[in-house]
């Protein structure tokens, strides 16, 4: 590992032949100094990352490549999304999204390693490919990043360029859950059994359910991800003290950061191991819980696609939600309002349009009630969604749509 100045890697950027492939830390971690030298010294390359925010690369000669859109590749020109499960990333990192360079944000160096911090994910395999096929390895060492273990921590041999940066890390501020978040919380924390282990993404209805959950005892938390709501349930003494927080990565408030950092109680393993569907499925009592776009009358989840554009992806959802209902009384949980109030639409529908994102769920939660779904037919499927989860302006119509789609509903 060779230390370096900005001046000193931009040379080294430029003399990368062809088109390189850049896989860069996602989410709220984006390496920003390394990305912004990338840009000025490389005429053209290809970029991925998952969920990335605003501020990348994003001009003529950028390619954005990525299995989870985020708002910073959402609708662009020269996006492709590759449609994949999380936990399959790593493999698509080894296969066909081979990296030339990859591009991390990390903790200084201490004790020969640094540290991913907030954001694992699939960097581990990036990092592992990349070696694999003699590209380079550039990490941008930031005080601010917390020092996580796991699989977070990456030898110094590992890495083959430092730049060092000191500034503050990306936060992500929870809003408060409005009054149909909070009821959809409500409803979805009433499903959850005593001493269940949580998986949830972010947004105002997990925060919600979290919520609803700080009265409860020894839960535990195995995620893809988790956020302000794990440090409220811990504050509260809502989980149990002896198992670790275990996820892949995580984005909030400043407080979080500070929290996770050297802090045994949390763990950070890469996506392979918290997204196997086999491993989540030896949780007793695991609990997914995700959202989507649209739901139809044949339990059908859409959480990727508006229209004709790709709005996320698969993410973890497939990966959870199988290992879920594989899981000795676990449980498969998707919540979401009944009705979009921007686009003034149903997010209940007769069939959906396009790709499903997953199926075969336990519930459909909206504010409207909860829709059993597990252990019933596709009629008695139908019904549940109709009368406990769609908007009661739309049911009419579902009615008969359903019933023209051959569900004799009533």
């Amino acid at each position: 590992m060779r230390t370096v100045t900005e001046a000193e890697l931009g040379p080294i950027l430029a003399a990368l032949p062809g088109v390189p492939r850049i896989v860069a830390s996602g989410n709220f971690a984006a390496p920003q100094r390394l990305l912004a030298l990338a840009d000025a010294n490389i005429a053209e390359f290809r970029l991925v990352m998952l969920n990335a925010q605003p501020g990348i690369p994003d001009r003529d000669g950028v390619t954005h490549e990525t299995p989870f859109v985020g708002p910073g590749m959402r609708g662009g020109p020269r996006l492709r999304y590759f449609p994949c499960r999380l936990s399959l990333v790593p493999y698509l990192l080894r296969q066909r999204l081979a990296p030339d360079v990859v591009l991390l944000h990390t903790s200084p160096p201490a004790d020969g390693a640094v540290s991913l911090g907030v954001e694992v994910n699939v960097l581990p395999a990036a990092i592992e490919a990349v070696r694999a096929r003699g590209g380079l390895v550039v990490a941008q060492a930031n005080p601010a990043m917390p020092v996580t273990l796991g699989d977070a921590r990456i030898p110094l041999e590992a890495v083959d360029y430092l730049v060092e940066s000191d500034e503050p890390l990306v936060a992500h501020a929870p809003a408060a859950p409005d009054e149909i978040s909070r009821a959809i919380g409500e409803r979805v924390a009433s499903l959850v059994p005593p001493h269940a282990t949580l998986q949830l993404g972010i947004g105002a209805i997990p925060d919600a359910t979290l919520d609803a959950l700080l009265d409860r005892r020894d839960l535990r938390i195995w995620s893809e991800m988790f956020s302000d709501g794990a440090l409220a349930l811990e504050k509260a003494g809502a989980l149990d003290p002896e198992v670790p927080i275990t996820a892949s990565f995580c984005f909030g408030s400043a407080q979080l950061y500070d929290w996770i950092d050297h802090n045994p109680r949390v763990r950070m393993l890469r996506t392979e191991k918290t997204n196997d569907p086999g491993t989540i499925a030896g949780h007793p009592a695991l609990m997914s819980i995700n959202s989507a776009l649209q739901v139809d009358l044949f339990a059908q989840a859409n959480a990727s696609r508006i229209g004709g554009r790709t709005h996320s992806g698969f993410g973890g959802q497939t990966d959870f939600i199988v290992g879920a209902m594989h899981a000795p009384d676990g449980h498969a949980i998707i919540a979401l309002r009944s009705w979009h109030p921007k686009a003034d639409v149903s997010a209940v529908v007769p069939l959906l349009a396009g790709p499903v994102t997953s199926f075969q769920h336990s519930y459909i939660v909206t504010e409207q009630g909860t829709a059993r779904i597990w252990g019933r037919d596709s009629v008695e499927q139908a019904q549940e969604i109709l009368d406990h989860a769609a908007h009661p302006s739309v049911r009419d119509s579902l009615l008969d749509a359903g019933r023209r789609l051959g569900l004799p509903l009533r």
